[in-house]
């Protein structure tokens, strides 16, 4: 697969299956409402919304929220316009890889930003499904939308004992975040780029040293 390739076909599938899911989740799920995957219970798709930071996280309403939707526009150009130039180079696959992953990510959750206010109606608590293109028009104008979330895996849950100081019979929840594939993406090409950096670029260095 030539490295154009590799980039728009990593896109296109992280693109569509982020989309996809968001979309169904969107208008088929009332907001808080969730159902177990594969009969775990660690293992959740709970329909939740942010105002666009990774794993549920938000910067505030209105300024805040426009600045970050802005930020992340330029990021992702400037981000695009480098894999344009690694392929150019002929820059290493897993680097593509790993760059074309952290971009699909990002591109995933500033279309929700950008767009979902203005296709979607509201989701609610107690049935209140959204609807896309509703005639009404959207909830909030471009710009402004929220990133649904929805993959959730609350691995470890209980109380802490009772002889723990400070935290004594407290509930804990190991691994709260609500996130979506966007975030796995990112996620996913950040450890590509680590690994391409540790195997590839201070390997030689280390064996250069070892030859000395």
């Amino acid at each position: 697969m030539n490295r154009k390739t590799l980039v728009g076909v990593t896109l296109f599938l992280v693109l569509l299956a982020d989309q996809s899911l968001k979309i169904w989740v969107k208008t088929n799920m009332a907001y808080g409402e969730e159902f177990q995957l594969f009969g775990l219970d660690g293992a959740l798709i709970h329909f939740v919304e942010n105002n666009g930071m990774a794993f549920g996280l938000s910067l505030g309403p209105s300024l805040g929220k426009l600045f970050l939707t802005l930020f992340r526009i330029a990021a992702v150009s400037l981000l695009f316009l480098f894999l344009i130039r690694l392929i150019r180079q002929k820059a290493d696959r897993k680097l593509l890889f790993g760059f074309a992953l952290v971009q699909a990510g990002a591109l995933g959750n500033i279309i929700d930003s950008v767009f979902y206010g203005y296709l979607f109606s509201s989701s609610s608590f107690h049935g209140g499904v959204a609807t896309m293109f509703p005639p009404e028009g959207g909830y909030a104008p471009l710009l402004y939308g929220r990133v649904v979330d929805m993959l959730y895996f609350p691995l470890f849950y209980g109380n802490y004992p009772e002889w723990l100081p400070f935290l004594g019979g407290k509930a804990y929840l190991f691994f709260r975040p609500v996130f979506n594939i966007a975030d796995v993406a990112i996620c996913l090409g950040v450890i590509t780029l680590l690994f391409y950096y540790f195997s590839v670029i201070l390997r030689p260095a280390e064996s250069i040293k070892e030859e000395e």
